[in-house]
């Protein structure tokens, strides 16, 4: 054993209890980082200031004492490095110039996208710095299916239907678009290794707005390049995969891309987990509304989940993020029932 839980779990042991983290575990929902968020200015400044990015991902671990600190950052920084304009507006959410055609499609350059958000890779470095020995370091990326949607659209969207009209009607400039994705994450993925982080995870958020047509060559057969072409650089580096909404097309995701652990959403029956647990480790998934109400209906349903799938590598966290409305309290009760 490493003397990391989270680590150990990735290879595959089966500990009691489980390892535990929760997506978005630094944020909204936190006294200390409301406070911290008032001196970055925007959120992207926030992304881009080691000191303050150091600061908000290391105070759910002082609080709570989770098995492992994910990077704060956002899925993206990647358009962002790649030269695309972003911001975030309240009420809003973040908003992109929209891409309209192939000759928006930047051309990588990876001193250029070091350079512009290179203060990421410093905030991974001061974690690992930073960090009990015992506490794995997660970095992350978006999946280009989710970052392209952003691109396109422009911000978030009900339908994707620009974005799947790029799929469907316009295969050769969705493959650049694609294409784009895949050397840049594989590049910043690299780089986050490289700083610190042990493991790394990529969140493809809107898996499930992917028609069937379309998933292999949109989110299974770009993940699987990414990870193939991650590994061979770092090939101890572990990579968790959340493909959120994909469904019954989850085991083809699990199976083809070469992921370590699957991260699943609150959606997928625990039969299916189990399943998929006898392939490799999963993650999950606890409803984040579970986490906000508290009390006894999440006493019951963290029960529910421990006991589907801790006969089996596995790591505790939500099927989604921590919403912001979630009482800090009732984290820390999580984490006193699951640890005893």
């Amino acid at each position: 054993m490493s003397g990391v839980p989270l680590l150990d779990t990735l290879n595959g042991r089966t500990g009691s209890p489980p390892p535990v983290w929760l997506m978005r575990q630094a944020g909204r929902y936190l006294p200390e980082y409301k406070e911290t968020r008032k001196q970055a200015g925007g959120f992207v400044d926030l992304c881009l200031n080691p000191e303050l990015a150091c600061e908000v991902t290391l105070q759910p671990i002082r609080r709570y004492g989770f098995d492992a600190a994910i990077l704060f950052s956002d899925i993206l920084m990647v358009p962002y490095g790649v030269g695309r304009r972003l911001e975030f507006q309240e009420g809003r959410g973040p908003v992109l110039d929209p891409m309209e055609s192939a000759a928006d499609i930047p051309v990588f350059d990876a001193d250029a996208f070091n350079a512009r958000i290179g203060n990421v890779y410093e905030t991974v470095a001061r974690l690992r710095a930073a960090l009990p020995t015992e506490v794995a370091l997660i970095g992350f990326a978006g999946s280009p299916w989710t970052v392209a949607s952003y691109m396109v659209e422009g911000g978030s969207s009900r339908d994707y239907a620009k974005l799947k009209g790029w799929a469907y009607g316009r295969p050769k400039d969705f493959a650049a678009l694609i294409g784009l994705l895949v050397d840049a994450t594989v590049e910043y993925l690299d780089r986050q290794v490289a700083a610190g982080a042990q493991v790394v995870k990529l969140f493809d958020s809107w898996a499930g707005a992917a028609p069937e047509s379309v998933f292999g060559h949109a989110v299974v057969e770009p993940t699987a390049e990414i990870v193939r072409r991650l590994k061979e650089r770092h090939p101890e580096v572990k990579v968790i995969g959340f493909a959120r909404g994909a469904g019954a097309m989850t085991r083809d995701y699990a199976t083809a891309t070469g992921i370590d652990a699957l991260a699943l959403d609150s959606t997928i029956p625990l039969a299916m987990a189990c399943a998929l647990q006898a392939e490799l480790p999963v993650q999950g998934n606890l409803d984040p509304i579970a986490l906000v109400t508290g009390g006894d209906a999440l006493k019951a349903e963290t029960d529910r989940i421990l006991e589907a799938l801790s006969g089996g590598p596995f790591i505790f966290n939500l099927g989604h993020g921590i919403v912001p409305q979630t009482p800090p309290e009732n984290v820390s009760a999580l984490l006193k029932h699951i640890r005893g």
